[in-house]
């Protein structure tokens, strides 16, 4: 497989190769996991989407999916994933792969197997992301189930057919978790339920908290302080440019630091220790049909106890995770999700810039 360098020393060998790149990608050359590296060495080079989209005829989407789907492919070869399974995926399931983005390595390479196996289309891989990320904050497994991915997705049937009294969807969830089970003993406990017909009633899940940018007198804009009078030339032209990143516009100075500006809304006022996440919709569940989309995650680390109708930011394997809880978890909070912000839906961005345009 083809490994790109994000960063080529010579300034013309750059552009040769991200002009032969582009050239690869409109002729279609090589499998999708090379056009997933691909795209993500030319976005890495300053190409922005939509330019790779205007010379390729790949989509902005179609970019998103190959470019995960290719990383999390490479997630596979490390984890040591079977030669079978990494074949398959060469050659199609980039949007299967996808769908693992938000597990860990070697859950990555587990799931790939199972979904391999199995021969699951992208809703189905969905779920089974779901699943084993639910499983795998369990300290204590539940008893009869092991730490497969099989017996993760089990569990998951196990416990939604619980839930139901409908004979048919309850027999449905049954076969499902009989068709994942791995263990003998997972197998066991959703025999149970073929004779225990006890219902055990679940809570949903609390509705996150969405808010959305709904006019332009919202989006405020950051401007850098020069100083005050009296000031030298030079220090003026020494403040650095700043570029607003959208959808949110984000602001980037020297080095690492970033801020983003938000309305002075009272829950963010009232937070002590607020930090912002960027990340995507469907980390979280929505009560309306709306595409994927980018999300700020606003927490606030001073609010680190349990609650059951609140989101929390946890520790998951090392990496940052948002989850709701029913009961009390065993692992530790990190902070509570205040505010989850989507971008403010607009027609036309170029429309805001002339004010005759506004006031027609």
């Amino acid at each position: 497989m083809t490994d790109l360098t994000p960063n080529t020393p010579n300034p013309e060998n750059a552009s040769e190769l991200a002009q032969e790149l582009l050239r690869k990608l409109r002729q279609k050359q090589g499998n999708w996991v090379e056009w997933g590296q691909a795209i993500a060495y030319l976005q890495k080079s300053g190409y922005n989407p939509q330019e790779i989209f205007e010379a390729t005829g790949f989509e902005p989407i179609q970019q998103n999916q190959v470019v995960v789907g290719a990383q999390v492919y490479s997630s596979l070869e490390k984890a040591g994933a079977s030669e079978a399974a990494r074949t398959h995926y060469t050659t199609r399931g980039s949007d299967v792969l996808y769908e693992l983005r938000l597990l860990t390595q070697e859950e990555r390479a587990r799931a790939a197997e199972l979904t391999f196996t199995h021969k699951l289309d992208l809703e189905e891989a969905r779920e089974v992301a779901k699943a084993i990320k639910d499983f795998s904050y369990f300290r204590t497994l539940p008893e009869g189930f092991t730490n497969h991915p099989g017996d993760a997705v089990a569990y998951q049937a196990w416990k939604l057919a619980r839930q139901y009294t409908d004979l048919q969807e309850r027999s449905r969830l049954i076969a499902k978790g009989l068709r994942f089970a791995h263990s003998q003993s997972a197998r066991k406990q959703i025999e149970q339920l073929l004779v225990d017909f006890t219902v055990v009633s679940q809570r949903p899940a609390p509705i996150p908290p969405f808010y959305r940018f709904d006019t332009e007198d919202e989006l405020p804009r950051i401007v850098p302080v020069v100083g005050k009078l009296p000031l030298k030339v030079q220090e003026l032209q020494a403040v650095p440019l700043v570029e607003e990143l959208e959808p949110f516009r984000i602001v980037k100075f020297a080095g690492e630091q970033a801020w983003v500006a938000l309305p002075g809304w009272q829950v963010l006022l009232a937070a002590e220790d607020p930090v912002t996440i960027i990340a995507t919709s469907d980390r979280f569940p929505s009560q309306s049909q709306v595409q994927p989309g980018p999300v700020l995650v606003v927490v606030d680390r001073s609010q680190r106890e349990w609650n059951d109708f609140s989101y929390f930011v946890i520790d998951n394997g090392g990496e940052l995770d948002f989850q709701w809880f029913e009961t009390q978890p065993e692992l530790p909070i990190l902070g509570k999700v205040i505010i989850i912000v989507r971008p403010r839906k607009i027609l036309d961005e170029n429309v805001t810039k002339d004010s005759w345009q506004i006031d027609e």
